[in-house]
């Protein structure tokens, strides 16, 4: 005779509200999502939630340009994904810098089926540029374009990542050398980042942002790891 499973419950964290929802017999229960016990916290766990963290925050930005990542349900889920495969930032829990943002190479726009634009920066005619591996021929009649724009900002000290988007016609686009390109001043800009994202209907192409930005940098330190693990009360000695 098969057993039945009792108290089934499925499980539903919540990043935006820090507690956990899960139905139990019928019924939601909520609870905080967090613990006064302490955690374990070798190096390797501390750099996974320290990555974990990063991506979250970035996630709050970026959603409001409504991403597409049509291989999950969840548009969440597949940027938090993708996003697991950064440079780990380490800043402290605590102070100013403790909900900071850093614009760092690859962070993740969208993701799907059609194939990936890869991009780079150069010049044409003395001017900045945006260049693909783009040809004419490569184009469908129907695709469309979305340019993202990651910005990074800093205050007082203090780092943030903004996100903006918006559609980009084909007449912009400049041939040189037989690739497609975007032309612009703009493209200079070494607190910017860009990723040109292809859409036909409900497909995309998966694209990460290229920058010159390097001012992540300095949190990726072994010293910017000690000052973050000593806010955290510490690694667990193996």
């Amino acid at each position: 005779m098969k057993s039945k499973k009792k108290n089934a419950s499925t499980i539903f964290r919540s990043p935006a509200t820090g507690k956990t929802r899960y139905v139990r017999l019928g019924t939601i229960v909520e609870r905080p999502a967090t613990s006064n016990e302490r955690r374990s916290n070798t190096r390797q766990q501390f750099e996974q939630r320290q990555r974990m963290r990063h991506s979250i925050a970035l996630w709050k930005e970026l959603k409001t340009c409504n991403p597409m990542f049509t291989e999950h349900k969840i548009a969440y889920n597949g940027f938090i994904s993708l996003a697991n495969r950064l440079p780990v930032v380490f800043v402290p829990c605590k102070g100013m810098l403790m909900y900071a943002t850093l614009l760092v190479p690859g962070i993740p726009v969208s993701e799907g089926t059609i194939m990936e634009a890869k991009q780079q920066f150069g010049t044409v005619d003395g001017t900045a540029a945006l260049v693909t591996n783009l040809r004419h021929k490569d184009l469908h009649p129907r695709e469309d374009f979305l340019l993202y724009t990651a910005e990074q900002h800093v205050n007082n000290g203090y780092p943030w990542v903004t996100f903006k988007v918006r559609n980009v016609k084909r007449s912009e686009f400049i041939e040189t050398e037989g690739f497609l390109a975007l032309v612009d001043n703009d493209f200079s800009d070494e607190k910017k980042g860009w990723a040109l994202v292809r859409v036909n209907g409900k497909r995309c192409s998966s694209q990460g942002i290229v920058t010159r930005c390097n001012y992540y940098e300095q949190f990726t330190t072994e010293e910017a790891m000690q000052v973050a693990v000593k806010s955290y009360g510490g690694l667990k000695k193996v």
